[in-house]
């Protein structure tokens, strides 16, 4: 159905026009903050995704830090006296120098028991002291990873996994709300035709007051008669009121469902339109087909995905690591060329390599635990796969039982009105009462209420089989 619009009036005040089933659908769509909120999620999704794919390329990281200390390094407590050493040419080595006694033995230290030097070399203190107060650091490294385990694909998998479930579940919002404005679209169509019913009925029963009233001027019949049809009258009226308030409130659910001012005075394409066809679509389909649309088991299949990279994941726990690093260091003090403080650094490299060996079977159960969920989510989808399938078979036989429900509604209406011209009849000849008149009046109301609910029911009923096939969604 197209979307014609006789006025349109952006505003925060109103909105008048006349929609159609597939333009609210679309509002409601646009205007869902369900629907808004499961769009984030993917769009969440979507950068989780991004961020595990980048696991598989080389980190660069760069850090620094500085540090004062109070003292500073020195190597030495005093100066260091070091003997010296003379070439023996007797012994072809080098000697000691050390003091020789009259006896031509070396002079002992009674201190320390070790022969006395002769000469020694003095390592001063001061040049073994460095001025380490101040220390500023910093590094570029690189991290390539070359085997985790297949963890890094496990994490991808997961990512991908969650953001096709994530889409999945936004189809399925996307599903409700259609579902949702269907069924007020219908309510507001159900309760204008029932507001043209309360009218043409307050009318009837308008006429036979006029009729006895008449006859009561006349003295062909009684005041009890025009009471009883003072009363239905009234009753009459009520009704029409409720009918009246009723849709008002519906239209208001209508708006706010499209995302529109509750006060939008919208007129729907099918508030005119009467009955729905005498032929009953034939709905055929197939189960496998209607497990691969239906987007709750498609959350569900990719949530098993999701199970599936951890188990990899905990797999990956067991299996070695390997990765190469590089890196670019500096700092100042440096011990590059001696002692410096300029800033001076260099680059090395190196890989790292990683195997479990024995962690108490930890591992192995968080793996054996990770499994155990994956088949626990199979189970879960195939119990759902099973409900699916009775809850398709109960959506078609309502379907089927609404038709023939309508079916009936159209005979009890004929019949009804038939009725009802019978009692008109009767009652200006003579032969029957107000009363008849009256009860007549009110079975043509119910047979005409109840086609009503007959054709809004098939209408609600083939928006939920479509809905329960997976093939509800805006055109």
């Amino acid at each position: 159905m197209a979307l014609t619009l006789c006025s349109l009036a952006i505003s925060s005040h109103s909105y008048a026009g006349t929609v159609s089933l597939d333009s609210c659908r679309n509002m409601a769509l646009r205007a869902s903050k369900s629907i808004r909120m499961a769009d984030e999620a993917v769009k969440g999704a979507g950068y989780t995704r991004k961020a595990a794919a980048a696991a598989y390329l080389p980190g660069i990281d760069a850090g620094a830090n500085y540090m004062y200390k109070q003292h500073k390094t020195s190597l030495l407590s005093e100066d260091a006296k070091l003997p010296t050493m003379f070439f023996n040419p007797l012994t072809g080595k080098y000697d000691y120098d050390v003091v020789l006694g009259l006896d031509g033995k070396p002079v002992i230290n009674p201190e320390n028991g070790m022969p006395i030097p002769e000469v020694v070399a003095v390592i001063p203190k001061d040049a073994l002291t460095f001025d380490t107060r101040s220390i500023f650091a910093g590094a570029v490294t690189l991290t390539q990873p070359v085997f985790m385990g297949g963890q890094i694909k496990a994490l991808n998998d997961i990512a991908r996994y969650a953001e096709e479930a994530l889409v999945a579940t936004r189809n399925k919002v996307s599903q409700d709300v259609i579902y949702g404005v269907d069924e007020a679209y219908w309510t507001v169509v159900s309760l204008r035709a029932k507001q043209r019913l309360a009218e043409s009925f307050v009318n009837l029963v308008d006429t036979l007051h006029y009729n006895v009233n008449a006859m009561l001027e006349e003295g062909v019949a009684t005041r009890a008669d025009l009471l009883t049809v003072d009363v239905k009258l009234n009753e009459a009226k009520i009704m029409r009121t409720k009918v009246d308030n009723g849709l008002s409130l519906s239209r208001m659910a209508l708006a706010q469902t499209c995302g529109l001012p509750i006060d939008s005075e919208m007129t729907l394409d099918d508030e005119e339109a009467t009955g729905i066809g005498d032929d009953m679509p034939d709905y055929v389909y197939n189960m496998e087909d209607v497990y691969a649309r239906r987007q709750d088991l498609e959350a569900l299949r990719k949530g098993i995905g999701v199970l599936k990279g951890q188990e990899k994941l905990a797999l990956g726990d067991m299996l070695p690591k390997l990765g190469i690093v590089g890196a670019y260091a500096f700092s100042t003090p440096n011990l590059v060329d001696g002692f410096s403080r300029s800033i001076k650094g260099g680059f090395s490299i190196g890989a790292t390599l990683t195997i479990p060996i024995w962690h108490w079977g930890a591992n192995y159960n968080k793996y054996r635990a990770a499994r155990s969920a994956t088949n626990a989510q199979r189970i879960l989808l195939d119990d759902l796969e099973e409900k699916v399938q009775l809850q398709v078979n109960q959506a078609k036989f309502k379907f089927q039982e609404a038709f023939r429900t309508y079916d009936m509604a159209k005979a009890n209406m004929t019949s009804a009105e038939e009725n009802l011209r019978c009692a008109e009849a009767g009652f200006k000849e003579g032969v029957l009462t107000a009363n008849d008149v009256i009860l007549a009046q009110t079975g043509w109301l119910q047979a005409n209420s109840e086609k009503i609910d007959a054709e809004i029911g098939i209408r609600l009923c083939s928006v939920y089989l479509s809905k329960v096939l997976g093939t509800l969604h805006a055109e």
